[in-house]
């Protein structure tokens, strides 16, 4: 595993590294689009590297079923041949709640986060009975504030209730702007000492469950694959401790893109999350 301080490489595309894997875990937001419109260099990168050495897999924290990603996804335009599959920390959610199922449950979230939930025969409620949350964002995104479910979650968790957080991010950019997600809320939780299970990145399962789209290639070894995305706690945090390489993209969420001295302000970021990752670049590009 790569530690803060060790040596992040510049580079000026994604094909001066890509003779060194056989496959991609690529970040979404922040990455291919940021939320209103798509990055044509990236879809290009990416498919180059399908064509010419091996499988992508996208990887989101989006707290929704990765089919209806795929979905919005062709909306935006992405093309179809940039990427094999897509995984989703919703996924992984949904696999958590089936197994938890019926509860009840406690639900924090944004009323479009239903498909979350659909089929699962969860049972919801507001009172005293849940023996679970389900958080999959602010109810009021993109124009909720973390700090005004404070006394909330400090209720929530003298009751000891375990929180499931179907979206570790604390924040991901749509547009010009920075929306607060489930994962800001999840940091809230623990400081009143609340115990809180994520289940995207950079935790384990949602890595599992994008190794099961690589086929003959499941057993495909860690450093034969590269994680690419803007996300120092999740992203490259993520890939560290599945023993993968990273490609951190300054683009996204910390807006590094046009920065005259990149490197050293992506390296700043990097070690202020006590992470490292072993390239970085502006934007994803061939």
């Amino acid at each position: 595993m790569r530690t803060p301080g060790a040596a992040t490489r510049l580079v000026g595309g994604l094909g001066e590294i890509a003779p060194a894997y056989d496959a991609i875990f690529c970040d979404i937001l922040g990455v291919i689009h940021n939320g209103e419109g798509i990055d044509p260099l990236a879809c290009e990168a990416l498919r180059r590297f399908r064509r010419e050495r091996g499988q992508v897999i996208l990887v989101s924290n989006a707290p929704v079923p990765s089919t209806r990603i795929a979905s919005q996804l062709a909306g935006l335009g992405v093309p179809s041949d940039s990427f094999d599959a897509v995984v989703s920390s919703g996924d992984a959610a949904r696999l958590e709640f089936k197994a938890r199922a019926p509860g009840p449950v406690y639900r924090i979230g944004p009323s479009f986060d239903a498909p979350l939930y659909e089929g699962l025969d969860l049972e919801f409620t507001t009172g005293a009975d849940a023996v679970f949350i389900a958080c999959a964002g602010l109810r009021n995104m993109p124009d909720d504030e973390p700090e005004a479910y404070r006394d909330e979650l400090e209720d929530l968790a003298a009751r000891g209730l375990e929180m499931i957080c179907a979206n570790p991010d604390t924040v991901y950019r749509r547009g010009d702007r920075l929306v607060w997600c489930a994962g800001a809320l999840a940091e809230i939780y623990e400081g009143f000492g609340g115990s809180v299970v994520r289940l995207g990145k950079p935790g384990p399962r949602i890595y599992a469950l994008a190794r099961e789209h690589l086929g003959a290639a499941t057993r495909l070894s860690s450093h034969r694959v590269l994680a690419i995305g803007d996300g120092p706690a999740t992203d490259v945090a993520g890939a560290a401790r599945e023993g993968m390489d990273s490609l951190f993209i300054g683009s996204g969420i910390h807006g590094l893109a046009a920065s005259e001295d990149f490197l050293a302000r992506a390296v700043a970021v990097l070690d202020e999350h006590r992470v490292c990752g072993t390239y970085a670049s502006p934007a994803l590009c061939w």
